[in-house]
């Protein structure tokens, strides 16, 4: 291997292992999607917790630290081993279609497209359109992705076994649920204004069960919290009255112990937060 192969198989492993998950094929994905090719132009600036560092070399990106995209903006290419332990936790198997809200640079996008393999599909988002741009011309090389350049907030999406959001939103919306097939998964980070916790919520295979009768419940699927997590806020998908909800949830109760998301329906004395027209237990 060349040296930044080297460097890049390094990474795959050492980031694949904090996320602990010995996935091949998610270690695979690491090692092979060049991140420089994501970034835009060198130098880049690394972020991490000591501080801000510019480096010119391909091989510095090759750690567990953000990249910033427009520092401007507060947009970065993401921490490496929250997206593996959420990819992991997902479990993306070849053949699958995903949905992606937020694809900033295009790396996480290829990691998908690797994953899904030429089978797959991958209909990646991004609303800022100078990123939507080279995301569409670094991915060039992977025939079952397509780049959007408008928001996947809003509007119709297409059917889906995987969306994935990378922006805080304050509710699991109605057009990221209802393109979910069956057996489906969504992963979005819920955030009272940056921080708050990354939700994996699975629509039931089969037709979608009702649940307690007491709580007028529509819908029951299962969810949980990943981890605790900071991003910037998803456009088109808060509402103030529900990240405020979120910030005293986040606050006071153990977000360690929801275990499911209804879509309809009065919350029950187990919410831990309510939203309109959703709550978690």
């Amino acid at each position: 291997m060349t040296d930044l192969a080297q460097q890049r198989a390094a990474y795959a492993a050492r980031v694949t292992a904090k996320a602990s998950t010995d996935d091949p094929a998610l270690r695979r994905a690491f090692a092979t999607v060049p991140r420089e090719a994501y970034c835009g132009p060198g130098p880049w600036t690394i972020l991490e917790e000591g501080g801000a560092a510019r480096v010119a070399d391909p091989a510095g990106l090759y750690r567990d630290a953000l990249v910033a995209l427009r520092p401007e903006a507060g947009l970065n290419n993401g921490e490496p081993s929250l997206h593996a332990l959420c990819l992991a936790a997902v479990g993306v198997k070849p053949g699958e279609r995903v949905v992606q809200v937020g694809a900033g640079g295009g790396y996480y996008t290829a990691i998908l497209a690797e994953l899904v393999g030429p089978e797959g599909r991958v209909e990646a988002y991004e609303v800022e359109p100078s990123l939507a741009a080279a995301a569409r011309t670094a991915l060039s090389g992977y025939g079952q992705v397509r780049v959007h350049d408008r928001s996947g907030a809003e509007g119709l999406l297409p059917p889906a076994d995987l969306v994935t959001v990378a922006a805080g939103a304050t509710a699991p919306l109605p057009v990221w649920l209802d393109a979910l097939r069956p057996g489906g998964r969504l992963l979005v980070p819920l955030t009272a204004e940056r921080s708050g916790g990354m939700l994996l919520a699975t629509r039931p295979p089969g037709p979608v069960q009702a649940g307690p009768a007491q709580t007028g419940s529509a819908q029951v699927w299962p969810a949980r919290f990943l981890a605790p997590v900071s991003f910037v806020p998803c456009a088109g998908a808060r509402r103030p009255e529900e990240a405020a909800r979120l910030a005293t949830a986040f606050r006071d109760r153990d977000w360690t112990r929801v275990r499911r998301l209804h879509r309809g329906g009065r919350p029950g004395p187990g919410a831990f937060v309510a939203g309109e027209g959703w709550w978690l237990e």
